[in-house]
C-alpha cells in the first residue's frame, strides 16, 4: 500500500511540475479589495488552492485517526486486564478448624468391602 501511495504522489508531483512548466507565463491579476490587486502566476494560484482543499482534510483524517488509536489501545488495555483477572488461580479453600487423624487406630471405621469383588474384599 506504501508504494502505490508513493506512485500517486509521484504521478501529482509531476502533473504539477507539467502545469507549472506550461503555464509559467501565465500572470493573473488577482483583486483582493478594492484599491489591492496582487498579480501572481497561475501556478501559485493551483498550489494554494489544492492545499486550502488538502490541509483541512488531512488533518481531520489525523484526528480521527488519533482519536480511534487511544480508543482500541484503552480497550484493549481493559480487555488484557479482564482476561488476567479472569485467568488468575482460585485460592484453595482452608477448612474452617484443621482435621486431625485419630490417635488410636481402633477409633478408625472399618473398611468398605467391594461387593463385586470375587474374595470380597475390601477396596
Amino acid at each position: 500500500m506504501h508504494f502505490v501511495r508513493t506512485i500517486l504522489w509521484l504521478v501529482l508531483l509531476i502533473a504539477l511540475v507539467v502545469l507549472t512548466m506550461l503555464n509559467w507565463e501565465t500572470v493573473l491579476a488577482m483583486r483582493i479589495w478594492p484599491g489591492f490587486v496582487w498579480d501572481t502566476r497561475l501556478p501559485a494560484i493551483v498550489v494554494v488552492s489544492f492545499l486550502l482543499g488538502l490541509v483541512p482534510m488531512w488533518l481531520f483524517h489525523r484526528g480521527s485517526k488519533w482519536r480511534l488509536e487511544r480508543r482500541i489501545s484503552h480497550l484493549e488495555s481493559a480487555a488484557r486486564a479482564q482476561a488476567a483477572a479472569v485467568s488468575a488461580p482460585a485460592a484453595s479453600p482452608v477448612p474452617d478448624r484443621p482435621v486431625k487423624p485419630p490417635a488410636n487406630p481402633a477409633d478408625l471405621p472399618p473398611p468398605v468391602e467391594h461387593p463385586g469383588h470375587p474374595e470380597g474384599r475390601p477396596l
